[in-house]
C-alpha cells in the first residue's frame, strides 16, 4: 500500500463486493476506513469463499486495511453513536459510504443536519432504489446470452462479479471528487450511484448500445472468437491451450510470422476480398484464419508455443486454472511486488494483494490485514468520540457495542 490518502477518514456501511471493495481501494491508499457492523457479523461476514475452518476469505479481502467497530445499530443507542462518527466535524472526516438502504436514521436528510457538509456515498441496485446483484444486473443486460458459441435458450454466467468490482472503482473516484470539491466550494452533497447504471454506462461506452440502435444487425454469440478483430484460442500438441490476439498491426503481423503462414494468408486475403490489414476483415474471416493458424499449434507443445510467441512478440496467454495460476505464474507469486506474504489473524499467513497503482512519490509498504471484527471500537470511541473509560465499559455492558474478543466468542 502507499499513503497517498492519509488524513482522510471515511465510514463506511457496507455488505457484498462493490460498497466493500470501494473501501478497501481507498484503505490501500493510507485513508482512514472506518467500517461499522453488527456485533457478530454482518449478512456477508461468513460469505464464501471461507477456509477450512469457515473464516471468510471474501469478507477479509474485501476489508484489508480498515478498522472495524462493531455496534448493534439496531438500537437507538448504536444509531446515535454511528451518527455521530459519520457526522465527526473537521477536514478529515464526514464522508460516508453505505449500500444499506438510505433512509431512517442513514437518510442523508437526517445525517446531513449534523453535518451541513456531510458527503453522502449511496450505492443501491438501480435508480430506483431496488435491489440488484451482479448476476441480475449481468442478465438484464445481455451479456450471458453472448457468451458461448451460440444461444440455445441456456445463458452462460460470467463468474467474474464485472459490476460489482467496476462500481467499488466509482464509488472510491466518487468519494475523492466530492472531497476536492467540498475542499473548494465548502459543500457536501449526496452521491446516488447504483449497479444497473454502472452497467448500462459501460455497455454505451463500448459501444454495445448505439450498435443495437444504429446497425440492423444484432451482435451473435461467436464462442471464443474475439469480436471486431482477430483472437482464438489454439490447443498445442500436449493439450495445453493458449489464447492469442492480433488487434494491432504488429501483434497481427506476429501471428502471421511465427504460424508461417504468410502466403496462406495472402491467398485467403486476395480469395475474400479482404485487407486483413484491417481488424475488421480479420473479424469477418475468423473462422478460415482459426484453422489456416491451427496446425502450427497443434504440431508443438506448450512450452515450443510460449517460447515462439514470446520470441515472435505474438499477443497472448496461457489457459490456466486459478490453482496453475497460484502454483506455477510468476506473476502471481512474490517476486511481483504487488504481493507480500502476510498474516491475517484468524486465518494464517497467505499471499495478499495491495492496490495495482504505483505512486513514484511514495513509499511502497506491505498491505494491511483486515481488521477482527470489533478490532478497534474502544480505539475509536475513545479517540473520535472522546469518551472515557467509564462510558465505554457501560456501553459494552449493555451490549450496544463489542470489541474483537466479545465478537470472537472469548
Amino acid at each position: 500500500m502507499q499513503n497517498i490518502l492519509s488524513g482522510m477518514r471515511i465510514i463506511e456501511g457496507s455488505a457484498f463486493i462493490a460498497a466493500p471493495s470501494g473501501g478497501m481501494t481507498l484503505a490501500q491508499l493510507g485513508a482512514d476506513v472506518i467500517r461499522f457492523d453488527l456485533i457478530g457479523g454482518g449478512i456477508d461476514y461468513g460469505r464464501w469463499p471461507v477456509t477450512n475452518t469457515g473464516k471468510s476469505l471474501y469478507w477479509h479481502g474485501l476489508n484489508k486495511g480498515k478498522r472495524s467497530i462493531a455496534v448493534d445499530f439496531r438500537k437507538p443507542e448504536g444509531q446515535e453513536l454511528l451518527s455521530r462518527l459519520i457526522c465527526l466535524p473537521g477536514d478529515d472526516g464526514g464522508l460516508f459510504s453505505s449500500n444499506f438502504p438510505a433512509r431512517g436514521w442513514l437518510s442523508y436528510e437526517t445525517l446531513q443536519a449534523q453535518r451541513e457538509d456531510l458527503i453522502y456515498l449511496s450505492l443501491s441496485g438501480d435508480r430506483h432504489g431496488g435491489s440488484a446483484l451482479d448476476y441480475t444486473v449481468n442478465s438484464r443486460v445481455g451479456l450471458p446470452l453472448l457468451t458461448g458459441s451460440a444461444w440455445h435458450g441456456e445463458p452462460v454466467n460470467n463468474p467474474l462479479p464485472a459490476w460489482d468490482v467496476i462500481a467499488g472503482q466509482q464509488i472510491a473516484v466518487a468519494l475523492l471528487a466530492a472531497e476536492r470539491h467540498r475542499r473548494l466550494s465548502g459543500a457536501g452533497q449526496k452521491i446516488s450511484l447504483s449497479l444497473l447504471d454502472v452497467a448500462l454506462a459501460t455497455l454505451g461506452h463500448l459501444g454495445y448500445l448505439a450498435e443495437v440502435e444504429l446497425n440492423e444487425d444484432p451482435r451473435e454469440a461467436i464462442g471464443n472468437h474475439v469480436y471486431g478483430s482477430f483472437g482464438h484460442d489454439f490447443e498445442c500438441k500436449d493439450g495445453r491451450r493458449v489464447m492469442v490476439v492480433g488487434v494491432s498491426p504488429k501483434q497481427w503481423q506476429a501471428i502471421v510470422d511465427v504460424t508461417e503462414t504468410e502466403l496462406q494468408v495472402i491467398a485467403l486475403e486476395k480469395r475474400l476480398g479482404f485487407d486483413f490489414k484491417q481488424e475488421g476483415d480479420r473479424y469477418r474471416a475468423r473462422e478460415h484464419l482459426r484453422s489456416l493458424f491451427q496446425p502450427w499449434f497443434g504440431e508443438r507443445d506448450s512450452l515450443q508455443v510460449s517460447v515462439a510467441l514470446d520470441r515472435a512478440g505474438v499477443c497472448w496467454g496461457p489457459y490456466q486454472t486459478v490453482e496453475q495460476l497460484v502454483n506455477e505464474d510468476q506473476e502471481c507469486s512474490t517476486d511481483n511486488p504487488l504481493f507480500t506474504r502476510v498474516n491475517q489473524p484468524g486465518i494464517g499467513s497467505y499471499m495478499m494483494p495491495s492496490q495495482a497503482m504505483q505512486f513514484g512519490a511514495l513509499e511502497v509498504e506491505p498491505p494491511l490485514p483486515a481488521p477482527r471484527l470489533g478490532q478497534h471500537t474502544d480505539e475509536i470511541l475513545a479517540d473520535l468520540l472522546g469518551m472515557d473509560s467509564a462510558e465505554i465499559g457501560s456501553l459494552h455492558d449493555a451490549g450496544i457495542v463489542a470489541g474483537a474478543a466479545e465478537n470472537d466468542g472469548d
